[in-house]
């Protein structure tokens, strides 16, 4: 059991946590060895229990002022494992915070408050080996265990260590290379010798230049590192960090490398990335195509979502720069020549494809991208992929693109080609001059307008196929009646009982206890966290849980049930880490009613 470090917030596999230690620490943060006297370090947080080579056999001492590393066997890089077995001691118990070392084969073995990777610095400059020793520990180890990485640090790389999983580092790399006369700063390493003036502001720089020695840049370094750190941790709060290391990881070539095979290990930053958030994505490299939040939303678009007006044409329409996209020109006149006579889609990178039901569902109005006018073979490539598997099961009577030349034409006959289908076009010049409204309008005439019941309702069962899983829009939503005025949208029974309401912010539905309750007597398979006997009021903290279902991400509605208590709620944790977390906010309740 964890006693001394809890999780506030999360951002993928990053975390903003806290040491609960004598005096409170925010992580991710440094941590330094009470034996050095480093100058600038910013947490005296570690204390060494000492190698079992030379211990007695006594357990080692400690109290809540710092983290006591228990002893440990020290092994180089490299050992067998049948040696590493043979010489492994056993860890004890202890009532302080405490630490264990441990190698990804290891990891697990024992829980603390804190683990600690041996060898760490010999990971440094090979992406593949990184992140395959940071997930094999993170996902061997309990959610509310810090994770600490020793002798890597440097103002270039810590946002990229954040990033992956590490929650604390040490100043010793940056030490060492002042001591080397080594200048760090987020883009580079200067030689101290090579700088004829001195690019930060910190206090250790300022002094003449001609005063400026090693002990100086020591400190300079140390600086730089805290003051990375403290910027990282702004960006986990904003819930932006990836936007800021698709930049910053671009200054070294292996930790570009760890972004892109962290974009590989899908499962173990997808489990970890919530399925809502405030923030905007900014897509301002080709390596957003592949965040989690664009993959999963062109999976659940492709896998989940029914056409429900595919008895009518489909008009496929370019994206906006305003969102969501019906707020923008451009698309009211879109709407304005379609008038509810056929489905409007949207063609964006890096979203992929957005039904006109979903605009409101995170991230189809949380992005911005770079616009230039010209598409990458890449962005072609994987919006096409994604038209692709979107018309696969559809059966629209006319496909419309009212799209312009630029990028979009090519997705489009790309499409054409490899599903046999043909498309009509209807943009001679650009999609908002009167030509290309008319066309677009006069390739509509005959058909008829759907009701605005229709569409509100459709809406509804179209964002709970994204959120619940497939066929919940139907099962849930079936029979309803909406109220309200689009985005403000509540589906209520025939009877007038709430089921849900339209969250207009994340463009999810949040559910009454009547939809709750129909969620579990349906057949699409519940989120469900199981509690103690007791009656939740205002949020379940995890030791409270017994169980939850592998599928809850921090975001989703989720049923909470036990003996004494039925509710509803938005999960603050995933599934996984509300089972094995001893600390934390697991959900926040909405609705609770006594068993």
């Amino acid at each position: 059991m964890t006693d001394y470090f809890e999780v506030h917030e999360r951002d993928a596999a990053a975390r903003l946590g806290e040491l609960r230690l004598a005096e409170s620490v925010t992580t991710p943060a440094i941590v330094d060895d009470v034996e050095a006297d480093t100058p600038g370090a910013v947490h005296t947080l570690l204390r060494d229990g000492g190698s079992l080579w030379a211990q007695d056999g006594s357990d080692p001492e400690g109290d809540d002022s710092a983290v006591t590393v228990l002893p440990y066997r020290g092994l180089p890089a490299g050992t067998p494992d049948e040696v590493a077995d043979a010489f492994a001691g056993d860890y004890p118990d202890v009532d302080f915070p405490s630490a264990a070392v441990v190698s990804p084969r290891t990891a697990g073995q024992h829980t603390g408050d804190v683990t600690v990777l041996s060898g760490a610095p010999g990971y440094v400059g090979h992406g593949e080996a990184f992140v395959d020793a940071i997930t094999a520990v993170r996902e061997a180890t309990p959610s509310d265990t810090a994770l600490y990485l020793p002798g890597v640090a440097t103002p270039r790389n810590v946002a990229t260590l954040v990033y992956a999983g590490v929650d604390l580092v040490d100043p010793d790399r940056a030490v060492v290379r002042g001591t080397e006369g080594r200048y760090l700063t987020t883009d580079e390493a200067y030689f101290l010798e090579d700088l004829e003036e001195l690019p930060c502001a910190c206090p250790a720089c300022q002094v003449p230049r001609d005063e400026f020695d090693r002990e100086a840049c020591v400190a300079h370094n140390v600086n730089a590192l805290a003051a990375e750190l403290r910027r990282v941790r702004r960006r986990i709060r904003d819930g932006r960090l990836r936007d800021y290391v698709e930049g910053q990881a671009r200054q070294d070539n292996w930790l570009t490398a760890t972004v892109r095979l962290l974009d590989q290990q899908y499962g173990y930053v997808e489990q970890r990335t919530p399925l809502i958030r405030r923030a905007q994505l900014s897509a301002a490299t080709e390596d957003a195509i592949r965040r989690v939040e664009i993959q999963r939303f062109a999976e659940r678009v492709t896998e989940r979502y029914v056409p429900r007006f595919d008895d009518r044409p489909l008009v496929l329409v370019p994206c906006s720069a305003r969102k969501p996209y019906s707020d923008s020109q451009s698309h009211e006149q879109y709407h304005d020549a379609v008038h509810w006579r056929a489905h409007m889609v949207s063609m964006t990178s890096p979203i992929g494809v957005v039904p006109q039901e979903l605009e409101l569902t995170y991230p189809a109005q949380h992005y911005d991208s770079v616009v230039t006018g010209e598409w990458s073979a890449n962005e072609v490539e994987f919006v096409s992929a994604v038209l692709e598997r979107y018309l696969e099961d559809a059966d629209y009577p006319e496909i419309i693109a009212h799209v312009p030349g630029e990028g979009y034409r090519d997705i489009c006959e790309r499409v054409e080609e490899s599903l046999g289908l043909e498309f009509s076009y209807t943009v001679s010049d650009h999609p908002t001059t009167a030509d290309s409204l008319g066309n677009l309008a006069a390739e509509l005439e005959g058909w008829d307008t759907y009701r605005k019941s229709t569409r509100e309702a459709n809406t509804v069962r179209a964002v709970a196929d994204y959120q619940f899983g497939e066929g919940a829009g139907d099962s849930l939503f079936d029979d309803i009646q909406t109220t309200g005025r689009y985005p403000q949208l509540r589906a209520d029974t025939q009877d007038g009982e709430q089921l849900a309401a339209l969250a207009q912010q994340y463009g999810v539905l949040s559910l009454t206890l009547a939809g709750a309750r129909r969620w579990v007597e349906s057949d699409v398979p519940t989120k469900t966290v199981e509690i103690e006997p007791f009656v939740p009021h205002g949020s379940v903290l995890a030791p409270g849980i017994t169980d939850a279902s592998d599928d809850i991400r921090v975001g989703d509605d989720v049923v909470v049930r036990g003996d004494a208590a039925f509710g509803v709620g938005r999960a603050q944790m995933s599934g996984p880490e509300m089972r094995d977390s001893t600390r934390g906010i697991a959900v926040q309740m909405r609705h609770v009613e006594e068993q």
